[in-house]
């Protein structure tokens, strides 16, 4: 049985939010949404401080990688 590729939420970290201080803090762990339209012009859509998914450049997060079960939880909680 072959998995169907379905697109996943990844875990970004904060490293500048000049211009977005009231949506974003700075080294916080936020859920990115999967957005190849936003990705081919430099940004991503990330679920701020509002709760709610917005565009921002890419240039402000860096990737992080996250084991499975801690994943789970924080979407969970999320």
């Amino acid at each position: 049985m072959r998995k169907l590729n379905r697109p996943t939420s990844r875990f970004l970290i904060c490293v500048d939010n000049k211009g977005y201080s009231v949506s974003l803090e700075k080294r916080k762990l936020y859920v990115a949404l999967p957005d190849a339209m936003a990705l081919k012009h430099g940004q991503v859509r990330v679920i701020d401080e509002s709760g709610e998914d917005y565009l921002y450049p890419k240039s402000l997060f860096l990737p992080i990688t996250i084991p499975q079960s801690l994943r789970k939880a924080i979407l969970k909680a999320a």
